[in-house]
């Protein structure tokens, strides 16, 4: 927001406090110095018990006298002991008053012109990269620049240059002038004006981080993303990306720069984390697969999930631990390895996913199989290959008494359209904890959905502490203690490796080899879900 110097001088209405008296001290923001610039700071003002100890401190640089000029000694008991300091751009940002104002003259109290404005008539407040946040950090002392140097990446930016950038200010890793950049399409922000990224982005996710990795120049990767989403994105790392090098995700849950912000905490923890080695075994390759690193807690990305947001708002799931490590003062320590495949060992990881895939479509009345391709000739993933996975919730006093399977027209309704539309596509039904249990009507409507192609994995509603039971004579893949989101991530990518179920040729009137034949296809699936 515009600071009180700038709305004094522009004589605007000053911000005021909860109580309408001005506010005693203006928010300071990183901004960078234009020219070098000389300032006097008084001696012993940077703690209160300083001067306390006054005869431990070599004198002053020099003293301002009651006019404002500074001299090299005393020249008056009531002149200033002061420091002289010179302030230079190189130097990096320094938190300084804001002195901006819109082009109208009024102040800026918010991110838009004028409340409810478009996005076109609002300022940014997400980075393009995360260059900029690793500087700030930097200049207040979080020793960043000393344990690694850092490249950048824009796998999906939540912020954009709407008007374009020109290749010699670019702070990424990529080439060229960047063209215009739009919201919904090149960058994905959320909050006022929310747009999500599509499915079809985790391709250039993945490809973009496999891609780094393959280089062989980085040690580790951080992943930094909104806290409602990451815990996804970071799992999704972990079965896809083929390195033996750590991945750590961060999140913030307070804006930079405010009272307890926790974002930055967590990167310095990131870069203390990958540095350190602790997560390598005696090869020098990763045990611990991508991790998330919040409130000084390491956490497995297959059992974390966000219970609040407030720093240290993220908690285990599945009921068997998930922190696996923290990182004190002393720096960081392991305390589990996960008993799970990941990042290299895992079996989806995207160099071993195949050039192609069967998947199903409906026409008419019968479903047939085609040939979906997964990567194009250099090996990267193509965004028509991330499959449609959607999720459905069961619940207890679910049943109309007078409805037969027809009664869940939203599972049919989903499953039709899958079948015209979507040729890779999943569900995950959420039933009771610990079986998965759904009513009878649902399970009917989802046996359809397997019959005709479709895989469906039962989980347990919440953060089940229990393990599924298998069955293998059921047409379903049991979730095991995953929750519904991290096995609606986990079957994405098993079905971009094993492709869909081989259908029956009428749903509604299987054969006994068209079962069998699906619930041999099924425990591919279920091996996966048992390993991943």
């Amino acid at each position: 927001m515009t600071s009180n110097k700038a709305r004094q001088r522009h004589g605007l209405p000053l911000l005021k406090d909860s109580a309408g008296r001005p506010l005693v001290y203006d928010t300071l923001f990183p901004q960078r110095l234009a020219t070098a610039a000389k300032v006097y700071v008084k001696q012993f003002s940077a703690h209160p018990l300083e001067s306390d100890a006054s005869e431990l401190y070599a004198p002053p640089d020099g003293y301002i006298d009651g006019q404002g000029n500074f001299h090299k000694q005393r020249k008056s008991p009531s002149d200033v002991p002061v420091y002289e300091i010179i302030l230079k751009p190189e130097d990096g940002p320094y938190p300084l008053p804001y002195m901006a104002i819109q082009a109208d003259g009024k102040a800026w109290d918010g991110v838009a012109t004028e409340p409810g404005a478009p996005f076109y008539r609002s300022r940014q407040t997400f980075y393009p990269d995360a260059s900029r946040i690793l500087e700030e950090i930097e200049r207040a002392g979080g020793g960043l620049y000393a344990m690694a140097d850092y490249d950048f990446f824009r796998p999906s930016p939540s912020g954009g240059y709407t008007k374009g950038l020109p290749a010699s200010r670019r702070t990424d890793q990529g080439q060229g002038d960047i063209s215009p950049e739009h919201l919904g399409e090149d960058f994905f922000t959320y909050g006022p004006y929310s747009a999500d990224a599509p499915r079809s982005h985790l391709a250039r996710v993945t490809n973009m981080v496999q891609e780094a990795f393959d280089s062989g120049r980085y040690q580790g990767a951080i992943w930094l993303e909104g806290s409602p989403n990451i815990e996804d994105t970071v799992y999704w790392l972990n079965l896809l990306i083929d390195t033996s090098r750590p991945i750590a995700g961060n999140a913030a849950h307070r804006l930079r720069g405010l009272v307890s912000a926790d974002g930055d905490g967590n990167i310095v923890d990131a870069v203390r984390y990958i540095t350190s080695g602790v997560w390598a075994d005696d090869q020098g390759r990763n045990r611990m697969g991508s991790v998330l690193i919040q409130a000084q807690q390491i956490f497995a990305s297959r059992e974390v999930q966000k219970e609040d947001a407030r720093p240290g708002g993220y908690v285990t799931t599945g009921g068997h631990g998930g922190i696996v490590g923290s990182l004190g003062q002393d720096g960081p320590r392991i305390t589990f390895f996960p008993n799970r495949k990941h990042t290299y060992l895992s079996e989806l990881r995207s160099s071993l996913l195949p050039a192609a895939v069967t998947g199903v479509r409906k026409e008419g009345s019968k479903v047939w199989t085609v040939t979906v391709p997964i990567k194009n000739s250099q090996g990267e993933i193509l965004p028509a290959a991330i499959p449609l996975v959607t999720i459905v919730k069961g619940s207890r006093w679910h049943m109309d008494p007078l409805a037969k399977a027809s009664y869940e027209m939203d599972i049919a309704a989903r499953r039709e359209k899958n079948l015209a539309s979507y040729p890779l596509s999943g569900i995950v039904a959420e039933g009771l904890a610990p079986y998965g249990k759904l009513a009878s009507s649902m399970e009917s409507e989802l046996r359809r959905a397997v019959l005709s192609g479709i895989p469906v994995v039962k989980a347990a509603r919440g953060n089940a502490g229990g393990f599924m039971k298998t069955d293998p004579q059921n047409l379903f893949i049991e979730g095991q203690n995953m929750t519904a989101t991290k096995a609606r991530m986990l079957l994405m990518a098993s079905i971009m490796k094993l492709g869909m179920l081989p259908p029956a040729t009428d749903p509604d009137n299987p054969t006994g080899d068209e079962i069998q034949a699906i619930q041999e296809k099924i425990k591919n699936y279920q091996e996966i879900l048992h390993t991943h």
